[in-house]
């Protein structure tokens, strides 16, 4: 009986893969640079991160004049990991060995991501805890745990104000980028307060929540905290009237306005913000012709929703994030109060959930560049700047890949069962299940490398779950030391209002010359701080 040349193109291939890894054992060749046999290479690397790590006993405990939360959506522990491969690999090194931006950071704890009724969270619950300081139930933003998901009438009471807020109550200038739309789960937490993630504008919410008096998340924007001082990201289609054309889109129905009430939210804050220095932008080339020392609020909105993957980004009308975070800070900045600016890579979720793991990781390394770009234009003396997530996702890799391996490359060994080689990447659920003519489809047989390939998963699922495994919080500047071990993911703004004396952290703090005095500190610490503080004055100075 003859066989199926699918059956043979498998064989011919497994046997290709067998044939590879027995040669490439035989000769010995592996990869990996050759002063790393040498003992001495691995003990003069330790030595030099002993020597730095020492250097941080002398802790940073300068008040934060400056607030910056990072918040890569759905960047677990294993995306970071493969996102630094990436990075290393895109620079034309094997990967593992490559440092992102963010691993620089010299405090490292964990979070623990679960909503108040939720094992697994999602991202408005997680929003409101590392932006409120109180955890909530999955899908409200900006109220606490006694809401109900979509119960307008559980609104009222129950509101909880964010780290924005308390910054800005305090003098400072605050922004929000993201590359998601700014009435996004994420972005929304910091200024709205709704018991249902979705009610984007108000044609997304039930007539009954309307007649209750419940707000449109877009609304809220700009009428809860008045003159947020930078706003950039996606999200056009909910601030004009329905049906109203998209500037960049006008012959697309589905990139028109959505509003029923027929305000025009951008033409609003336009008027209102016109003699205030305030201008905005839909594109790249308007955003970057701006000179930040002329504008003193920012509104960018980019797409009619969410903004492109960077992978597909139109470089030449689309804004990269590092190019939103160097324009958001350089407006910030200016403020002799300082600032507190929310940065979102938004679309490392989406990615994960669409099973697409190159998109994901591009935009984690996207991410990490603009992390880099903000620690130039800042200081660690009075910059406090955390990079974390809201929760992870069932991504991972493995099958004892080769040091050098591309990341999105296959296992060096085939499957013991139905002998069909895997990629190194693949998921625990999502759309990636496929079954050809029954059996595990043969990923040698299709381009796993392309853009948009979703990689393999274990369960059908139309889209690719959260998982919730506790994630990592990066931190680096003054009182950073203070996110250390394992905590709740609440406690996060807790810190950085602590470190900036902002919100209910402020009576303990005694500020001289910059440093900053807590209670139980002695005067000799507080003198020896605010000397330390003076001679990197006198640094930059002179």
């Amino acid at each position: 009986m003859c066989q199926p040349h699918g059956d043979d193109n498998m064989k011919v291939t497994a046997l290709l893969i067998i044939c590879s890894c027995l040669l490439l054992e035989i000769s010995g060749q592996m990869n990996f640079p050759e002063q790393e046999k040498d003992p001495k290479f691995w003990n003069e690397w330790a030595q030099k991160t002993l020597k730095n790590a020492l250097t941080l006993q002398k802790l940073n405990k300068n008040e934060a004049k400056n607030l910056i939360l990072f918040l890569g959506d759905g960047m677990g522990v294993p995306t970071v990991t493969a996102a630094r491969i990436l990075k290393g690999q895109l620079n034309g090194q094997s990967g593992e060995e490559t440092q992102l931006e963010m691993d620089k950071f010299p405090f490292v704890s964990l979070a623990k991501t679960y909503n108040t009724n939720a094992q697994v969270p999602d991202s408005a619950g997680t929003a409101t805890a590392y932006l409120c300081g109180v955890k909530a139930n999955e899908g409200t933003v900006g109220v606490s745990a006694a809401a109900v998901r979509s119960q307008c009438n559980t609104t009222e009471g129950n509101e909880v104000t964010s780290i924005l807020r308390w910054a800005k109550d305090a003098g400072k200038s605050v922004g929000i980028v993201t590359t998601t739309r700014v009435n996004h789960a994420t972005p929304s937490a910091s200024y709205a307060h709704s018991v249902d993630r979705e009610w984007y504008s108000d044609n997304e919410m039930p007539a009954e929540a309307l007649q209750a008096g419940c707000k449109d998340i877009a609304r809220q924007l700009f009428e809860n905290i008045p003159n947020i001082d930078v706003i950039m990201g996606g999200g056009r289609k909910y601030m004009f009237p329905k049906n109203t054309s998209d500037v960049e889109y006008p012959a697309i129905a589905k990139h028109s306005g959505t509003r029923k009430d027929g305000r025009n939210l951008v033409q609003e804050w336009t008027d209102k913000m016109k003699a205030k220095k305030g201008h905005y932008v839909w594109n790249k080339k308007q955003l970057l012709s701006l000179n930040p020392n002329n504008v003193d609020y920012l509104l960018g909105l980019f797409e009619p929703g969410d903004l492109t993957y960077d992978l597909e980004r139109n470089t030449e009308t689309d804004p990269s994030l590092t190019e939103m975070v160097d324009v958001a800070i350089k407006i910030l900045r200016k403020n002799p109060k300082g600032f507190y600016l929310l940065v979102e890579g938004g679309r490392i979720d989406h990615g994960h959930h669409e099973g697409k793991a190159k998109q994901a990781l591009h935009e984690t390394v996207e991410m990490d560049r603009a992390i880099g770009r903000a620690g130039l234009l800042t200081s660690i003396h009075d910059t406090l700047s955390i990079v974390t997530a809201d929760h992870s996702h069932v991504f991972n890799f493995g099958g004892y890949t080769r040091r050098g391996n591309t990341i999105f490359g296959l296992a060096p060994i085939l499957s013991d069962v139905d002998q069909k080689p895997f990629t190194a990447i693949l998921y625990s659920n999502g759309p990636g299940y496929k079954l050809v003519n029954g059996a595990r489809e043969n990923v040698s047989t299709i381009d796993y490398q392309e853009n948009n390939y979703q990689a393999q998963s274990a369960v059908p699922m139309s889209m690719e779950t959260h998982g919730g495994e506790d994630v990592a919080v990066f931190a680096k500047g003054p009182l950073a030391h203070l996110l250390h071990g394992v905590h709740e993911q609440n406690y996060i703004p807790h810190v950085m209002a602590y470190a900036g004396c902002i919100g209910q952290n402020k009576e303990h703090c005694i500020t001289r010359n910059g440093a900053v005095s807590h209670s139980g500190t002695s005067t000799m610490g507080t003198v020896l701080s605010s000397i330390a503080a003076l001679f990197t004055v006198t640094q930059l100075l002179c």
